[in-house]
């Protein structure tokens, strides 16, 4: 049994002072105050003074790093980003697609699938390589917007339908866990009530929906939207759009990628103002160039221009070099929010949000002891994945 020691433990929903966490077979076994709780005698103790201690981040939307992208062939590709997530905290995360070739985008899911069911925990995967690990996969495109495609190509993108979606599910092996897609499409709510009945986490993003399309695909089971503001319809004060529907559902929780770029300090205030500490989640959207310096990378079938920290195909951003812990501490000197609120954007939000809470996103007792040791200003020391220290 490994007893853990510091400052402060952010659960994330409630917050422990002098906390001692008992951990055994990569489990938590006991969150409780070493005020309250004297360190057993059996007990290997390891103290972090002055530390801080949260769950381990949760990063539902990123397409690659240390110049990798998920949808890469190279069998070292994933583990590779994984390291690099670990070391910025992430224990958890969603390999993210962009729309490419139909014959490419399957190969990559069954890729992908191969991935995450390797990564499942079990009591056999304790002592296995420490980094995070795929609890699902993102399909961004190919069901979004012409107008508000990105960079993503718009000779791929496609229509929503349902023999669609069967065929990414099956390549996926059923490890789809979330969708983006528009949802004023033809055939949008009919494939966004049938993800839904399958466990995924439908996301509205890459549209130019107006209000009430939004809220269609809302009332059809949508309760996600990607980057926030990134690649949507314009706010307009007799034209709220999606923008409108995302920031006034209650129904919706929504993500942003708060890296300074893709929005302005302020947006990211007004943004947290309105879904609040309970419905905002950071994402990365980081690509294949983040943690390495200026050139060109791949993302998904086609490539980005790195310079001074811009994603760039042509002049349209394209994904980020963002990293988990910077956007924690954006967030506070944007908005000036404690670390314990801003780390429970990248923890328990977006794993609720993914349905992976019961997994990850919290320190209770049964869950895995993937947590990340933190500054009080938000720094990581170290990350541990399953009781063992990476």
């Amino acid at each position: 049994m490994l007893a853990l020691t510091a400052e402060r433990l952010l659960a994330p929903t409630h917050e422990i002072l002098n906390p001692v966490v008992l951990i055994e077979d990569g489990r938590i076994v006991e969150v409780a105050s070493s005020l309250s709780r004297a360190i057993p005698s059996q007990a290997r103790h390891l103290d972090l003074p002055g530390a801080v201690l949260a769950p381990g981040f949760v990063d539902i939307h990123i397409h690659g790093g240390s110049g990798f992208d998920v949808m890469g062939e190279g069998t070292d590709c994933l583990s590779i980003i994984e390291t690099m997530l670990a070391r910025h905290g992430v224990t958890s995360y969603f390999p993210t697609t962009v729309t490419a070739p139909l014959e490419d985008t399957l190969r990559a899911l069954e890729r992908l699938a191969v991935a995450v069911e390797k990564g499942k925990f079990s009591e056999k995967s304790i002592g296995k390589p420490l980094r995070a690990r795929p609890c699902g996969i993102h399909l961004e495109g190919p069901f979004l917007s012409h107008a508000r495609r990105g960079v993503h190509p718009p000779e791929d993108l496609q229509l929503p339908t349902l023999a669609l979606f069967e065929r990414f599910w099956q390549a996926s092996r059923g490890q789809i866990r979330v969708m983006t897609i528009a949802p004023e499409l033809p055939g949008a709510e009919e494939v966004i009530a049938e993800a839904v009945r399958r466990g995924v986490c439908v996301s509205l993003g890459h549209s130019d929906a107006d209000f009430d399309a939004t809220e269609r695909g809302i009332t059809a089971g949508a309760r996600h939207a990607t980057h926030t503001f990134n690649a949507m319809r314009a706010l307009g004060h007799r034209d709220p759009g999606i923008l409108g529907a995302v920031l006034t559902d209650a129904r919706v929780t929504a993500d942003i990628i708060a890296d300074g770029i893709h929005l302005d300090p302020a947006i990211v205030r007004l943004f947290l103002k309105m879904k609040g500490v309970e419905r905002s989640v950071l994402i990365t959207d980081a690509t294949a160039a983040t943690g390495m310096p200026n050139g060109r990378y791949k993302l998904g079938p086609f490539e980005v221009e790195v310079k001074d920290g811009r994603c760039m195909i042509g002049d349209a951003l394209a994904g980020s070099v963002l990293t988990m812990d910077q956007a924690i501490r954006n967030v506070m000197e944007f908005a000036g929010w404690s670390l314990s609120d801003a780390v429970r954007l990248a923890t328990f939000n977006p794993a609720k949000a993914a349905g992976i809470e019961q997994q990850a996103g919290q320190l209770v007792p049964g869950a895995w002891a993937d947590m990340v040791v933190l500054s009080s200003s938000g720094e990581v020391r170290q990350t541990m994945v399953r009781g063992s220290l990476v």
